[in-house]
């Protein structure tokens, strides 16, 4: 099994609630696989290299990325379990100080989706990318992409040159179990990608082995990672003086969102972010209150 970032101190939880808790089995293969995947953003996605570094704030996010990943609340709410004995755990044995999860309360009925942005919101953190750096001509096609398909970070990581199909307006895209969808894309994400695949993205490959046909390349050549994307997006949020919680994430519930408002039907969202169930689809329905609460005042006789 693949190590992760602090494997010494896992296995010697595991080892405790093994011989402490008595957990056996399932159970206890289910906090490892949890508490794995928690330990891996910690450290390969938010780069921490000492677990007295956590903060609420990387719980909060790690549980974003959960619900970007369309996982149950079932599981969800598992993981915070298993999270939150861990870090008590630490406490305990003295490897932390205090404990960042107490906070973290279990959901009691459907998950925390995160926090929409305003197309004014979505705009601004695009304009602060109109620079003529690479980086930046860079940046703005990686969020116009984000924002005009809805894809999921890993999507976008594993987007390759030949799944653009700019001439019929579409992005071919290889989701979870690797179906295979067509997305429509607007003109100014066709616009700002041409831009960097043709004036940016040839400078930027040293070694054509190792950029593999990506579309979105960082500076030394090789595919922008999923840290890179997270960084990317944190920036320009901040660029933008938007002080919400703002992650990759948000941009696929904002595309989901803003189509629902202008009137898309809830099976055409579906098939553009690539939901098995429409059961999925529908929990962006229930976000957009103020939305619903402008039109029942604009429209209803006795608003």
């Amino acid at each position: 099994m693949k190590e992760v970032p602090f494997s010494p101190v896992l296995k010697q939880y595991l080892q405790f609630i093994k011989l402490e808790k008595g957990l056996a089995g399932n159970s206890l293969v289910s906090y490892e696989n949890d508490l794995r995947r928690y330990l891996a953003f910690i450290g390969n996605v938010r780069g921490l290299n000492d677990l007295t570094g956590i903060t609420l704030q990387h719980i909060e996010e790690f549980l974003q990325e959960l619900s970007s990943m369309e996982l149950s609340p079932v599981t969800i709410a598992r993981n915070i379990s298993s999270i939150r004995s861990f870090h008590h755990f630490l406490l305990l044995e003295g490897f932390s100080q205090a404990n960042p999860a107490e906070l973290i309360e279990l959901p009691k009925k459907a998950r925390k989706l995160p926090d929409v942005l305003s197309t004014q919101e979505v705009i601004s953190m695009i304009d602060q990318a109109d620079g003529d750096e690479d980086a930046s001509v860079r940046d703005k096609a990686v969020l116009e992409c984000l924002y005009a398909t809805g894809m999921r970070v890993s999507e976008l990581t594993g987007l390759m040159m030949d799944q653009l199909y700019f001439e019929i307006g579409f992005v071919r895209v290889f989701g979870k179990g690797s179906k295979e969808r067509l997305i429509p894309i607007g003109g100014p994400a066709v616009d700002a990608i041409n831009k960097y695949t043709d004036e940016v993205r040839p400078g930027l490959i040293k070694n054509p082995g190792k950029s593999k046909n990506h579309v979105f390349l960082n500076l030394r050549g090789g595919p922008l990672t999923r840290m890179s994307i997270w960084n990317i997006v944190r920036k320009y949020a901040d660029l933008a003086g938007i002080t919400k919680p703002v992650y990759p994430h948000a941009f696929r519930h904002s595309f989901a969102t803003h189509l629902l408002e202008g009137g898309a039907d809830l099976r055409s969202v579906q098939e553009m972010l690539g939901h098995v169930s429409i059961n999925t689809t529908e929990i962006y329905t229930h976000v957009d209150r103020s939305f619903l609460h402008q039109v029942h005042k604009e429209f209803h006789p006795r608003a």
